[in-house]
């Protein structure tokens, strides 16, 4: 199994995907979220921090850029508790340790979470000339990146974090070859473990995000923050057909445990939110993380590693 991931990474095991977005499409997520370091957990984010990584190929050799779309806290995109007063840093890492220090993999803002060496950082208050528009970090050389061969190729770090005031900075990325639009870097892939996003207004809006399970996983528990009863969460797999995850409520965690069977390891699930079909529920942020039983918690691939999973009914929970 030692390089099932990096297979895959590449496309061996079907087309090569391009889109280098995240959120990415096939997830059907609006934007992520990060509040000021001043605001209320009520609002949905739990610690005003998300962590994300992207995978640069290792065939990739010219220099490679992220993008960050709407980056300032100040428009119609972002969510203002009265005045807009926030302060949100961006800041790029690579090198060793960036992602394979165990405290940027926890679902928790403790020890090392930093790791690896500062590439770039930017902070962004109101500012009229992001607003809707895009600003890029780099030329990276991917190089720079830490090296994982089971993640196929150079792993470099972002960290969103509120720095002061109390609004919702709505925001997105994009790993590209150019500084000024956005050209995909083919085969390369964000990850996160813990997803902190917007849902859609749109009650017919079905979003959907994708842990992937290896090997050593026999149970999973799925946590939830602050869903605000916006409808139902449900899991998908190869083995499991739209079971119903608890649901948290108001500025608190749920946790619900599966087990996973044989058929399910070194695979991907999927994870469905589908909106309330009564009441609308405007604004929703949501905190989502997947922990193993040994309390590790797994990646999130906004490209889902080996495909999009499909339900095979022959295959029965264990």
């Amino acid at each position: 199994m030692k390089y099932l991931w990096l297979i895959l990474l590449l496309g061996i095991a079907g087309p090569p995907v391009l889109s280098q977005s995240a959120p990415d499409i096939v997830e059907n997520i609006p934007y992520l979220m990060t509040f000021g370091g001043n605001a209320s957990t009520a609002w949905g984010d739990d610690d005003f921090c998300q962590i994300f990584f992207c995978v640069v190929p290792a065939s990739q050799t010219a220099p490679v850029y992220i993008r960050v779309y709407d980056p300032d806290t100040g428009n119609e995109l972002d969510e203002a508790k009265g005045e807009f007063n926030t302060v949100i840093s961006f800041s790029v890492y690579g090198g060793k340790g960036c992602w394979s220090d165990t405290a940027s993999q926890s679902i928790r803002l403790t020890g090392n979470y930093k790791s690896g060496y500062q590439m770039a950082s930017k902070t962004f208050g109101m500012d009229v000339k992001y607003n809707k528009k895009w600003y890029s970090f780099g030329p990276f050389n991917p190089s720079e990146g830490e090296n994982v061969e089971r993640l196929g190729g150079r792993v470099f770090k972002i960290i969103a974090r509120g720095i002061s005031g109390d609004d919702g900075n709505i925001y997105k990325y994009f790993l590209s070859t150019s500084p000024v639009e956005n050209i995909p870097v083919e085969g390369g892939n964000f990850f996160t473990y813990k997803y902190h996003f917007r849902l859609s207004d749109d009650q017919k809006h079905v979003s959907q995000i994708y842990p992937y399970v290896d090997d050593k996983t026999i149970s999973i528990e799925i946590s939830n923050f602050d869903w605000d009863n916006d409808g139902v969460i449900r899991i998908l797999s190869i083995a499991k057909n739209g079971l119903k995850c608890d649901v948290s409520g108001e500025d608190n965690w749920t946790i619900r445990k599966f087990p996973i069977v044989s058929e399910e390891k070194n695979s991907t699930l999927e994870i469905q939110f589908i909106k309330n079909q009564t009441q609308q529920v405007k604004n929703n942020n949501v905190v989502i993380s997947v922990r193993n039983q040994y309390g590790k918690s797994l990646p999130f691939f906004v490209i889902p590693i080996g495909g999009v999973p499909v339900y095979a009914p022959k295959i029965r929970m264990k």
